[in-house]
């Protein structure tokens, strides 16, 4: 029997789309979109820190992919940890697909196997893929000199953190999508006592959306302190 079709909507959050990503190399960013549509055929490695925009870039890949009416999947590797080889079988006919966070697997040799596996057989149907590690293949801790060779042979786009321009530029575009506005005061406060890691800042704006709509009141700096308790 085949698995229910998940409504695209809640496969991929709408927040993480191309056009709410600030892009450091906008050349890159261009090039992940014409692959997801399927206008060019590159098999791509997207690499960088943590909090750089690698899972956002590959979510609104498959939310792409998908709108044109491709068949697309987004799979977290470390959500597989141990199962990979009967996840990535799974995966078997699709347009495009994500692997998001390969270091997640390294070591576990049946799971790089099984990934070695599945690019080959990938590549074979005419398929594409996009991976994203913390570090270029031949940098990282992947123990399988064969997947090393075969992600190495994929396009590498090295991603860099932003600066805190683009840190507020993101917040404010993740924030319009919620029907937020956050003026200059809260996005300076939010830094400053926050942090300056993305994935904390947009975790935060789900909370404060569900929040101020609840107490009916706008993102403000007091409304700030009394929810963060600083």
């Amino acid at each position: 029997m085949s698995s229910p079709q998940i409504p695209l909507a809640l496969r991929f959050p709408p927040d993480q789309r191309f056009d709410g990503f600030v892009a450091a190399d906008p050349a890159g960013v261009a090039l992940l979109q014409a692959v997801a549509v399927g206008a060019r055929a590159d098999w791509l490695l997207l690499s960088g820190p943590s909090g750089c925009g690698k899972s956002h870039l590959l979510v609104a890949a498959c939310a792409e992919a998908g709108a044109a009416g491709r068949r697309a999947a987004y799979l977290p590797l470390a959500g597989f940890r141990g199962r990979l080889p009967a996840m990535l079988a799974a995966q078997e006919g699709l347009d495009l697909v994500c692997l998001d966070d390969v270091d997640a697997v390294a070591g576990l040799r049946e799971d790089e196997v099984a990934l070695f596996d599945f690019h080959n057989r990938a590549r074979a149907a005419g398929a594409s893929v996009v991976y994203s590690a913390k570090a270029p293949p031949q940098q990282g801790p992947l123990a399988l000199p064969d997947l090393r060779s075969r992600l190495g042979q994929c396009t590498q786009l090295a991603l860099v953190p932003l600066d805190d321009a683009g840190r507020r530029e993101v917040l404010v575009r993740r924030a319009r999508t919620r029907g937020l506005v956050l003026d200059d005061a809260v996005l300076d406060y939010l830094l400053r006592r926050v942090g300056r890691d993305l994935g904390t800042l947009t975790g935060l704006l789900d909370r404060l959306d569900r929040e101020s709509l609840a107490a009916q009141r706008r993102v403000t700096v007091p409304f700030l302190r009394q929810f963060i308790g600083a």
